[in-house]
């Protein structure tokens, strides 16, 4: 059973949706995305009761849908795995058994100017406690930058409460975490009826600095998943039965020490990769990952992985510039951004009007050489924005 919603559904994951015959709930993402003559469409209270009953598996291409969730399937045990993994601070409380030592505390957005850093250690970051694509995620390295950063909450309160639903990013509460070392990975995986994980991507993420809390660039690549996938697995799975997941799809944000010691930033429920980034496993290794999980399939990764040998897939994220204003932008010249890799797989336009990015892109480079992914890494972006007269 499907849930679409804003902001964006792929016309890959659309496809999907038509061709699997599932159940969708009746809404506007979904009549605007869908074919209504071959669209199973329910209304709320049908599809409700569908998606109630024991082992029904549901996904959602966003975290928007999780008001109805909430409304609708309260009998279910849905709401609950859904606050335990949105809300950083509930989340980190479960945590507390497996990692004792985790500094983390709340603060709330009228206590911004009053509190003070020195009680807390340093590294930190400070982030919302019901977030979403990195928005409003600061780094404070010492005391001296606490004001600028307080400023820079307050903006970023003031551009985005007309973007997101509450439930999905919550600006009146924010959590302060110690800083996690180590290499960063994005995965999109399910938790079977058992409460087994199921891996069906791992992207690396990566960096500007150590300073970076941007998400421009991903990867994913057979080697990657041969050192990663079964490990990821495993830990996934201690997580599930702690939150007691079953039948549920999930997007986590992990970091590995340099001890090789596994923590988690984040895990989504209700998802594979915001902005249907999970449309990835496609590109990369050739299978959906949504029909996966629906079905309780797993990818037959030797076979996959050997025929994409040598081959890496990257993701894009075309970020627009903090200090241009959204409403300024006029036009994007897609056709030099887009020159700038030899071998683009998808180009997906956004409204770079209503949102921090202008594209999304899938691309293909050689696995030994990742030099257009780290040249757009470093990238100025707005070199691709025309924008009006005096801004």
């Amino acid at each position: 059973m499907f849930i679409l919603e804003e902001p964006f559904a792929s016309d890959y994951l659309a496809n999907t949706v038509a061709v699997s015959g599932r159940p969708v709930l009746d809404n506007v993402m979904a009549r605007s995305r869908l074919d209504l003559g071959s669209a199973e469409l329910l209304p709320s209270p049908e599809f409700a009761r569908r998606a109630a009953v024991p082992g029904a598996r549901l996904y959602t291409n966003s975290e928007n849908s999780i008001n109805w969730i909430g409304e609708n399937l309260g009998q279910t045990d849905l709401p609950r795995q859904i606050h335990l993994l949105k809300d950083k601070l509930a989340f980190r409380e479960m945590l507390r058994e497996i990692y004792p030592g985790y500094a983390f505390r709340e603060l709330s957005l009228e206590a911004l100017d009053d509190f003070d850093p020195a009680i807390f250690p340093k590294p930190f970051v400070i982030k919302p406690a019901v977030g979403f694509f990195s928005v409003a995620v600061h780094v404070v390295q010492s005391d001296q930058d606490w004001p600028e950063v307080a400023a820079a909450l307050r903006g970023d309160v003031a551009r985005s409460l007309s973007l997101y639903p509450d439930k999905v990013l919550g600006l009146d509460r924010f959590i302060l975490e110690e800083v996690i070392e180590g290499e960063e990975f994005a995965i999109d995986a399910y938790f079977t009826d058992e409460g087994e994980a199921v891996v069906l991507n791992v992207m690396a993420h990566h960096f500007t600095s150590g300073m970076d809390v941007g998400d421009r660039v991903y990867y994913t690549s057979p080697s990657l998943m041969e050192r990663w996938r079964a490990e990821f697995e495993r830990y996934l799975r201690r997580i599930g039965r702690l939150a007691k997941l079953r039948n549920f799809p999930i997007h986590a944000e992990l970091r590995v020490g340099p001890d090789g010691q596994i923590t988690p930033i984040e895990i989504n429920p209700m998802r594979f990769g915001g902005w249907c980034a999970a449309d990835m496993s496609w590109y990369a290794f050739g299978f959906d990952p949504y029909t996966m999980y629906l079905e309780d399939a797993r990818p037959d990764w030797p076979r996959l992985l050997e025929k994409r040998r040598g081959k890496a897939c990257g993701l894009i994220v075309a970020d627009i510039p903090s200090d241009v204003p959204a409403e300024s932008i006029e036009s994007v010249d897609y056709d030099a951004f887009l020159s700038r890799f030899s071998r683009p797989l998808d180009l997906r336009r956004t409204d770079f009007n209503r949102h921090p990015v202008f594209a999304f892109l899938f691309v293909e480079v050689p696995e030994d050489d990742m030099s257009e992914l780290q040249n757009v890494l470093h990238a100025d972006l707005r070199q691709y924005l025309r924008v009006g007269a005096g801004t």
